[in-house]
């Protein structure tokens, strides 16, 4: 395990020779665990992981109270311990011995202005480079242990489903359903939902990205669950909709345009394939259908430590399906007065060409 964090490290020390760049300040909690191992939210404490390429130097800075457990986890085992009232600045100066700093390498959407300004109080005259691009496609590629961690999370996904969605019965309220969800998720050993559940019924199922409330499921009801775990550090994330009782033939045909979407953009997975392509795949079918104008956003996106990741998949991605890559594929249809639907799956494409879909639970009109 410490040789996978040890080589994602030299990938990162060549680059940064590559690029001239004296020195990595990478900030972003999860890009901390993709090099080292040690996850931790610092809230608003200061956390960095620091790499001197030139004298392949590499150290942590990390808030007092994570020092033991950063110790327990990282590969990275020389650690500054930062106080809430040291100046973390400062101690970084102290770290490299005063040498001079021309160029740092930062992620930019991460790292605030504030920072930033303390950063060049501190280094006069240095120069900043964004380095969020380059790790972001080292993260892009999946190896088979990020592989075995994301199936893992995807069974666990899968299993709270199935549980959940025993307890729902007319009456129930989408707070209700989201907390026996969310439930499940830690019973059955994942570390918490991977971002916000979205539970939404009846006409609220047209929002793409509603809340849940105190809303009651009602017959003829769709019911949309959108929702993903994260497990051993990393996500899945899987939507499937579903209608209270019988419901109606309209409820049925939108589905099933939605299915076809689904299919049809998975269809057009293959290596070498623009994204845009399969963005265009899904899109086209519901066009067809003369619903385009009720799907508004991109049919997907990369999945991985965290549950959007790039490949941001809309019809202008010029970028390329390659072996290592994992996103998802969720077309959908939202009328505001009927209610919405919405497919997901999670896919993954593999050196041989094989294209797999992660997600098993199934996807023909389930009626509860």
């Amino acid at each position: 395990m410490n040789s996978m964090y040890e080589q994602r490290l030299k990938r990162l020390r060549d680059y940064l020779k590559r690029e001239q760049i004296d020195m990595a300040l990478i900030t972003n909690p999860t890009n901390i665990y993709y090099f080292s191992g040690f996850y931790s939210d610092p809230h608003e404490r200061f956390m960095a992981l620091v790499v001197d390429a030139e004298r392949e130097q590499t150290f942590m800075i990390v808030p007092s109270l994570d020092l033991e457990a950063a110790e327990q986890h990282s590969v990275v085992r020389d650690m500054i311990p930062c106080s809430d009232t040291d100046n973390p600045f400062i101690l970084l100066n102290a770290k490299i011995g005063n040498k001079r700093i021309g160029m740092i390498g930062l992620e930019k959407k991460t790292f605030s202005v504030h920072r930033l300004e303390r950063l060049q109080e501190m280094f006069t005259g240095v120069t900043t480079n964004d380095i969020e691009e380059f790790i972001a496609l080292e993260r892009l590629i999946k190896s088979d242990h990020d592989l075995v961690q994301i199936r893992r999370a995807i069974a666990i996904t899968e299993e709270a489903l199935e549980a959940a969605l025993r307890q729902v019965c007319v009456g129930m309220t989408e707070l209700d359903l989201t907390a026996e969800l969310e439930y499940r998720i830690r019973k059955l050993g994942g570390d918490k939902p991977a971002f916000e559940t979205i539970i939404l019924t009846g006409k609220r199922s047209c929002l793409p990205h509603g809340k849940p409330g105190p809303y009651p499921i009602m017959e003829n009801d769709f019911l949309l669950v959108d929702f993903g775990v994260y497990a051993g550090g990393f996500c899945s994330d899987i939507t499937r909709t579903f209608v209270i009782g019988e419901g109606t033939k309209k409820q049925e045909e939108i589905y099933e345009i939605v299915l076809e979407s689904n299919l049809a953009a998975i269809e057009k997975v293959k290596i070498g394939t623009p994204y845009g392509h399969i963005d265009r795949a899904g899109r086209e079918v519901i066009a067809a259908r003369g619903y385009g104008a009720y799907f508004n956003n991109r049919i997907g996106h990369g999945l991985g430590l965290d549950f959007h990741e790039i490949p941001s998949i809309h019809g202008e991605n010029t970028q390329v399906v390659q072996p290592g890559h994992v996103f998802t594929i969720e077309p959908g249809i939202y009328l505001p007065a009927i209610g919405g639907v919405r497919i997901e799956d999670d896919i993954c494409v593999h050196s041989d060409g094989k294209v797999e879909i992660l997600t098993t639970y199934p996807k023909q009109l389930c009626r509860l």
